[in-house]
């Protein structure tokens, strides 16, 4: 409760009143590329202070889950192609993150979802991950989603999934699957991608963002 508390000062007070809201990028072991898509979250974040006049720090920093400083962010991101593996301390650091008042947002790059399913039930062994319905507030804020994800990227031509893990009433990590919304982040020339669908994945980061800073 102690540290859910310090979360909520930390945005009302620290964010408002010093501008310095910061979020990071999940440096993790496997062997997967966590350091995928390295204009994304930069460009995220330019686009949600300019849609939400926010003022979070232009630059996205790095995080490993075991560090004492995980506790700074509100918000840190996880993507990659590969593998993903946990170790002991950095299990039970992310689950005193999460409970405290932390957001996770993972984002399959295509090919990462059998290793974070397991790995996040290493994390909450009583949970699972569950497909949100299109209602959840998560496609309804700055901008509306009635249709649920957008999909960014054709790999498979399967429908983009939001999956998320919820404790105790409360969404504490949202799993996007089979839309690569990190890549549509990317700066415009990366994947030429067309700019509706661009914008369509900004958009939605812009709610992740603003789900997870109004529900600590």
């Amino acid at each position: 409760m102690k540290f859910r508390l310090s979360f909520i000062c930390f945005l009302l007070c620290f964010g408002t009143c010093y501008g310095q809201i910061k979020i990071a990028k999940v440096k993790y072991q496997g062997g997967g590329d966590w350091y995928a898509n390295k204009t994304a979250l930069p460009n995220l974040i330019e686009f949600t202070n300019q849609a939400l006049h926010t003022n979070i720090s232009s630059i996205a920093e790095t995080i490993e889950l075991s560090s004492s400083n995980l506790f700074r962010y509100p918000w840190i991101h996880l993507t990659g192609h590969g593998n993903v593996s946990f170790q002991s301390d950095e299990i039970k650091n992310l689950r005193t993150y999460l409970i405290g008042g932390g957001f996770l947002h993972i984002d399959d790059n295509y090919g990462l979802d059998a290793s974070i399913r397991r790995e996040m039930k290493k994390v909450f062994p009583e949970l699972s991950f569950v497909e949100l319905p299109f209602s959840h507030p998560v496609y309804h804020q700055k901008f509306d989603f009635p249709r649920g994800l957008p999909k960014i990227h054709e790999h498979d031509g399967k429908p983009a999934q939001g999956f998320g893990l919820i404790f105790k009433g409360r969404l504490l990590c949202f799993y996007s699957y089979e839309t690569d919304l990190g890549n549509g982040w990317e700066d415009a020339d990366t994947y030429q991608d067309p700019q509706e669908k661009r914008e369509q994945a900004l958009q939605m980061g812009v709610n992740l963002l603003q789900y997870a800073f109004m529900n600590p």
